[in-house]
Order: structure tokens, then sequence, then C-alpha cells
């Protein structure tokens, strides 16, 4: 079994050697400074543990509580908050100098689809033999598709030619 970030993170019971600390009761009530051996003793006779929550602190705070409970919610509260992040991925759309009207609609449509999923979208135009005396032809097609993309999205890197590819990265607009 993995052992938990969070359990590496506390001393507790007879792990805290500090002389003097702050101790917090088991409702949230300050008992004030006592020995560790004493706030220990305590938390031993209500059945709960002496946790060390704040070990910068002067004297260092600890409270008595169930630890099994404190981990247990702790653990909770991090894969709550991992729920709710979005890892941003880079999707690619290849576009053709040549394409047609209902393929670069296609493409489109999949473009903001990404978009809208909160994906960054890099479209690319390839240049093949011949085609390279017509980019400017390409050149109008990447321009129509960063028209028509706006509403959805943010121009993060312009179009550049590469050797015989051009490149266009669009962002997500922030909500």
């Amino acid at each position: 079994m993995e052992e938990s970030p969070i359990l590496k993170e506390h001393r507790i019971n007879e792990r805290i050697r500090i002389p003097e600390i702050r101790v917090i009761g088991a409702e949230g009530n300050q008992l004030g400074i006592l020995e560790s051996r004493e706030a220990l003793r305590m938390a031993e006779e209500q059945g709960l543990d002496l946790v060390e929550i704040a070990p910068d602190a002067k004297p260092p705070v600890c409270k008595i509580m169930d630890y099994g409970k404190f981990i247990y919610a702790e653990e909770k509260k991090l894969k709550e908050s991992r729920k709710k992040q979005h890892q941003t991925k880079v999707k690619e759309i290849r576009l053709g100098p040549q394409m047609g009207a209902h393929d670069y609609q296609v493409k489109l449509n999949q473009a903001k689809e990404f978009l809208t999923k909160r994906d960054k979208v890099k479209v690319s135009m390839r240049f093949r033999g011949r085609e390279m005396a017509h980019v400017d032809l390409g050149q109008k097609l990447i321009d129509r598709f960063i028209e028509d993309i706006a509403p959805l999205a943010n121009v993060e890197h312009a179009p550049k030619m590469e050797g015989r590819t051009i490149n266009l990265v669009v962002s997500p607009k922030q909500v």
C-alpha cells in the first residue's frame, strides 16, 4: 500500500519530542501551553491522538484528535481538489491547401469541440510538391479559420511558415 504524502507531514504521540507545546482540545478549545508528556497523557485518557498541526509556531501547536479520521478527511479534500483540475492538452488538426468546403467545416467543428473541452488546438497545413507555389491560398484558408474560430478562441501563436508547414496554435477564451 502506498503511503499518503499527508502522513509524512504530522508528528503524532511519542514522536513529538518538544518539551512544551500549545495544546488544543478535541472540541477545539485552547488548553494552553503544557508539557508534551502531560498533553499525551490527556489524549490517551480520551482514547485519541496528540497531533502536531503547526510545527513552526513558537511553541508548536498540537491538537488532541482521532488521527485516522483526520487523515481520511485530508485525503478526501485532496481528491476533491484534484477532481476540479483540468489538464490542458494540445490537440492537432491538419488542414490542406486544396481542401473542400465540407472537409473544412468538419475540421472547424472538431476544433470547436476541442476548445469547448478547454483544450488548445494546433492547426497545421502541409504543402506538398507543387502546392508550395500557392502558399497564399493556404494562408487565406488559415486566416479564414482564425476568423471562424474567433468567438471561441484566442490566437496563442500566430500562423508561421516552418519549412513546408504553416503552424498556428489557438487556446480557449477564458470564461
